[in-house]
């Protein structure tokens, strides 16, 4: 059977597995390799949400922008529910600092990038969670310090900066954006050659966009594996808490979907707005937090990869869990 791009998709999690399994035989077979992993992981990430961007009607995200209950229902779950859930299976670390503040420091944050991704492979509502993804990045850069502050302590708050978060919203969110608008907008131009060309680069989008999640995936835990392995004791209650997160946010979300009255795509969007983490965008916050927290970014990237299998396993769970 030749691989096409409708195989590779329908057999997306299969592809997504692999991709986890080889990033990490790289990254442990040869450690050297994850500073090149993780500087291309970014831009590869980029490509994706490219991809994404491409088959979103980018012309009806005023119409979702102007869901109020969706809107409403995505920040009462990620600013709302996701601290208070946060905070309780966070005290289940607070004797060890570093570890509880990259507990926070994760948590605490939505994710603003590929959880539309994840959102659309499960059927998700992903344009009105597009619409949301920039609400959602000022508010977590308001309310993170102020979280901080209040969970593991005012020293924790002053080192936190905005510049990675605004960072992450030009080149993950803005620039791939525009580009898909770009795209989007020769495809429908009265020009013939102009519109063959969007067309082309739509399709190719389209049929790339298996590949480059697997790449990203990939790339993610080739870079970051070995630290995990070499701290994997101290990681333990960590992964514990983040686990029990994954598993609380997926029923917080979906029963919050109901209670809002959303349609299907709505809540199986909005569970995974509360399940996926900004934990790409705040590893440069926990590298940058300086002596005493050298275990700290460690946790965001046990975050990281716990986080991608349980997303790879929610995009054939929740439909399930979701589906009328």
């Amino acid at each position: 059977m030749p691989v096409t791009a409708a195989v590779l998709e329908r057999h997306q999690v299969a592809v997504y597995a692999a991709a986890l399994a080889a990033g990490a035989t790289v990254g442990l077979a040869a450690p050297s390799s994850a500073d090149a992993a993780g500087t291309l992981a970014t831009p590869v990430l980029a490509l994706t949400l490219f991809a994404t961007f491409l088959g979103v009607p980018l012309g009806r995200l005023g119409d979702a922008a102007r869901d109020r209950r969706f809107l409403g229902a995505v920040l009462a779950v990620n600013f709302g529910v996701a601290p208070l859930v946060a905070f309780g299976l966070s005290r289940l670390v607070v004797d060890d600092h570093a570890v509880l503040v990259g507990v926070l420091l994760v948590l605490l944050t939505p994710c603003i990038d590929y959880v539309i991704v994840f959102t659309d492979l499960a059927g998700g509502a992903r344009e009105r969670l597009l619409a949301a993804t920039p609400l959602l990045l000022v508010i977590q850069m308001a309310l993170l310090p102020a979280y901080l502050w209040l969970m593991a302590g005012p020293e924790v708050a002053a080192p936190v900066e905005p510049e990675p978060f605004i960072e992450a919203l030009v080149w993950l969110i803005a620039v791939p954006l525009a580009a898909a608008a770009v795209v989007q907008r020769a495809s429908r131009s009265g020009r013939a050659r102009v519109a063959r060309v969007g067309h082309g680069v739509a399709r190719s989008g389209a049929d790339a966009m298996v590949p480059l999640m697997a790449l990203t995936l990939g790339l993610v835990v080739a870079s970051q594996i070995a630290g995990v392995a070499r701290d994997l004791a101290a990681l333990v209650p960590a992964a514990m808490v983040f686990v029990a997160f994954a598993g609380a946010m997926v029923a917080m979300g979906a029963a919050a979907g109901r209670v809002a009255g959303l349609d299907v795509a709505g809540r199986r969007a909005l569970t995974f707005s509360g399940v996926t983490r900004n934990s790409l965008v705040v590893l440069p916050l926990a590298l940058a937090l300086g002596p005493g927290f050298e275990l700290t970014p460690v946790v965001v990237v046990t975050q990281t990869l716990m986080e991608l299998a349980v997303l790879v396993a929610l995009v054939r769970l929740v439909p399930r869990l979701i589906a009328t």
